[in-house]
């Protein structure tokens, strides 16, 4: 296999900031004892001054933001603060779900091994806005817009309206198989199915931020090659 150049991921650069496409099952940090490869590790290996401005979960692809220097990176954390970056996201949700900006404001709060879940109690605020994008017989394309940035807010919102992310198992979902929704579906008798895509169907598709003198840049992350596989399955076999 390939390996991955960072050079490869670059979407949009300028003097101060860049935006790159994280590729799926890549660690945005470091991760604790593992010596495995990480976006920041890649980042600093092509420029040491480069600096993650936000993180996505090591499953989610897509749209990161990183600057180039000290000023850049204080200016853009704080246009996170003051909730004026946009970020959009792809995600594949079981069932048919009419979503028409759908705003769900649910506190989120820690739950057990290291997941989320909605706590009236003591969570911290968060709010996301879904709309549907495209329609299958199992499954919707739904385009999510979080407000806040709690860990896994989209994943514990979808899961709370009942629309829980393609394969990702630990809130519910089943795992996706070509044979559930392709009629006449072998597979060969020694051999063993596998999942339509290998991850939760979670996409950050696109960012917008302010630069320059108010000036607007919007980034497009194209879909990674496993979740363009599963949207062209679902469009031949699911529709």
């Amino acid at each position: 296999m390939k390996k991955t150049q960072f050079t490869d991921l670059i979407l949009f650069e300028n003097d101060r900031v860049m935006v790159v496409n994280k590729p799926p099952m890549l660690s945005s940090l470091d991760e604790r004892f593992a010596e495995a490869p990480s976006l920041l590790r890649m980042a600093k290996a092509h420029d040491p001054e480069l600096r993650l401005c936000h993180r996505l979960d090591k499953e989610t692809s897509g749209a990161l933001i990183l600057a180039k220097d000290d000023e850049s990176y204080r200016f853009i954390s704080m246009e996170f603060e003051h909730r004026r970056i946009v970020k959009k996201y792809h995600a594949v949700v079981e069932g048919i779900q009419q979503f028409e900006m759908e705003e769900v404001d649910l506190p989120i709060g820690t739950g057990r091994n290291g997941l989320m879940r909605v706590d009236f109690g003591s969570g911290k605020d968060a709010l996301t806005y879904f709309q549907s994008v495209q329609f299958f017989r199992h499954y919707t394309l739904v385009e999510c817009t979080p407000i806040t940035g709690r860990t896994h807010q989209i994943r514990v919102h979808l899961a709370a309206r009942k629309a829980v992310i393609a394969n990702d198992t630990a809130y519910g979902a089943k795992v996706p198989h070509l044979s559930a929704i392709k009629r006449k579906f072998n597979i060969g008798k020694f051999e063993e199915e596998k999942p339509m895509i290998q991850r939760f169907a979670l996409h950050a598709r696109a960012v917008k931020f302010r630069w320059d003198e108010g000036q607007e840049v919007e980034v497009t992350a194209p879909y990674p090659k496993d979740m363009d596989v599963l949207l062209k399955q679902l469009e031949k076999w699911d529709s």
